[in-house]
């Protein structure tokens, strides 16, 4: 049976905790919106910078579709990392969906609007509080 195996984290994404069974369940919406098929969901280890459920099941990819991930952020921060997960669902002919964002990596051209995200995102995390040097 081929379809989209589910990705999901059991410790925190970037300092938040999100309990599995709704990580599942954002997963599921957003394959049954798409009318994919959604098989079950591997749990990364709650080892703080652990990627080795995704790489196994990105060394499995020819058995599947392709791979939801509940969020973008579960990915690993250095962007030369990334690109390299990018380019093996590219290289394979899969695709890559992250499930909170509405997002999807189906050829190069949606890497850049990826990496976009996550520069925002790194440099609005890397921020100082601007509530303290506003007096709020």
């Amino acid at each position: 049976m081929t379809g989209f195996q589910g990705y999901i984290s059991s410790g925190p994404t970037q300092g938040f905790r999100t309990p599995q069974h709704v990580q599942n369940l954002v997963i599921r919406d957003y394959c049954q919106n798409r009318q994919m098929t959604f098989l079950l969901s591997g749990t990364e280890y709650a080892i703080p910078g652990s990627f080795l459920m995704l790489n196994q099941m990105i060394d499995r990819l020819d058995q599947l579709e392709g791979l939801v991930l509940y969020s973008l952020f579960q990915l690993p921060e250095q962007a030369k990392v990334r690109r390299k997960i990018y380019a093996q669902f590219l290289d394979k002919g899969k695709t890559m969906h992250c499930a909170v964002e509405s997002l999807s990596l189906l050829n190069e051209s949606d890497i850049d609007r990826i990496e976009d995200i996550w520069s925002v995102f790194l440099v609005m995390r890397d921020m100082p509080d601007i509530k303290k040097h506003l007096g709020a």
